[in-house]
């Protein structure tokens, strides 16, 4: 360990030298980071002093790093055996599947990248695991594109592919209310992973998103809850302020806003809890209440995340919020690909389909404006560059106070917005 002065003359070393920035295509940038971690782990320091020294403006490399310490750690406490499963969905994802070259410049080599971070994490744990990559109907063809970088790695064995074109149409379980894949946006593939985890005998699931955005080295955040408190379901949570936050939310306009005050109306069943983050792809739920939640779920588009979470609150079911570090990898978003407003209008009408699904208190005259005034995305699309000066000044943790705008202002500005775009014409 060395003697104190010689370990804070290392550290001050390692925020030094740590790099403040982090590119999701960079192999070199993934090997100093895993570098850097392990690094961290031979000083042996304390959880109050890595994390305060992460706190203390440091670079990002060293904060994301410290969390990758922090969850080693517990995944090194375990000592029970585990089996836990990783899902993701893939819809688009042949560029982000792939490495970085010259003519694949945003790519991620993500499938590689899960299962060394996965390896790395687990290293001489009783933690069994399992990566679950399903291909939501992508007519780039991700699914057979991950079955031959699976065949080609040494950790391939960790992998299983599923396609829900081959799930649906079913007149049972989980997916029997989707005709085809095409009727997915996310959520299907979700349900049919965590399906195919519960029926493979896996102890919980987490599920993340397709990309690097979510080092897995991480998920020691996720399972120590479980594992050590019961918790059955374990949310990662981006708004934390202890949590690792790089997102390109420039890509949105100034309403923003007021899409988030509509959200925070309609959601009042969870975001008047403090739950401040719920799209975050970093969950955990155990077998057994994710069992109950798969009996029938609600949604199978990128609003799955609220309704299983209000199946959650609805239930009374114990829940617990970890932070951790996230990198947005924005270039091939689906919601860059389909266009914002398009992910905005399926999580707002989903939240309210949620909030009404599960009995969960919520605002139904602001639900009713959502009804029917946001017909689509193009709806949206006239309001998301402008603010109403109600809404200039209000942080954060205002929005949501129908005191502060009403669901009838709102109303009455959506459609002078809309009224102003049609007059303004193409």
């Amino acid at each position: 360990m060395g003697t104190p002065t010689g370990r804070d003359d290392t550290l001050s070393t390692l925020v030094a030298l740590a790099k403040d920035h982090f590119d999701l295509t960079a192999p070199g940038d993934r090997a100093s980071l895993q570098h850097l971690a392990e690094q961290l782990l031979a000083l042996d320091l304390s959880d109050a002093e890595l994390e305060r020294t992460a706190s203390q403006n440091a670079p990002l490399e060293f904060r994301i790093a410290a969390k990758l310490v922090a969850s080693r750690r517990r995944m090194l406490a375990i000592r029970q055996p585990v089996r836990v499963a990783v899902v993701f969905a893939m819809w688009g994802e042949h560029h982000r599947l792939q490495p970085r070259s010259a003519t694949n410049p945003n790519g991620e080599d993500s499938l590689r990248v899960k299962l060394d971070q996965l390896a790395w994490a687990t290293d001489g744990t009783p933690i069994d695991w399992t990566l679950y990559a399903v291909d939501d109907g992508d007519p780039h063809h991700s699914g057979d594109l991950a079955s031959r970088i699976a065949a080609e790695h040494p950790r391939g064995g960790h992998v299983t592919v599923l396609k829900l074109a081959d799930a649906v149409p079913t007149d049972s379980g989980p997916l029997q209310n989707l005709t085809s894949a095409d009727d997915s946006r996310k959520g299907g593939a979700i349900v049919l992973g965590a399906r195919r985890a519960l029926d493979d005998g896996n102890d919980a699931v987490v599920y993340t998103d397709a990309d690097n955005s979510v080092h897995l080295g991480q998920i020691g955040l996720l399972l120590e809850p479980f594992v050590a408190q019961r918790a059955q379901a374990v949310w990662g949570d981006r708004k934390d302020p202890r949590a690792v936050l790089v997102k390109q939310e420039a890509r949105w306009g100034i309403g923003i806003k007021v899409l988030r005050h509509m959200q925070r109306m309609v959601g009042q069943e969870i975001f008047s809890r403090g739950i401040g983050d719920t799209q975050a792809a970093f969950k955990l739920y155990g077998c057994e209440l994710l069992e109950r939640i798969l009996e029938q779920p609600g949604l199978y588009d990128f609003s799955f995340d609220t309704d299983w979470m209000l199946a959650v609150l609805t239930r009374d079911e114990a829940y617990e919020q970890v932070p951790f570090a996230f990198i947005d990898s924005a270039a091939e978003s689906a919601s860059i690909v389909q266009g914002p407003m398009t992910t905005w209008e399926t999580l707002l009408k989903g939240l309210v389909a949620a909030v009404r699904l599960h009995g969960a208190r919520h605002d139904e005259e602001m639900a009713r404006v959502i009804d029917e005034e946001i017909g689509s995305s193009a709806d949206l699309d006239t309001i998301i560059d402008h603010l109403p000066p109600q809404l200039e000044h209000a942080t954060n943790e205002q929005l949501g106070d129908r005191s502060l705008m009403s669901p009838a202002e709102l109303r009455a500005w959506i459609r002078e917005r809309k009224q102003a775009a049609n007059t303004a014409g193409p």
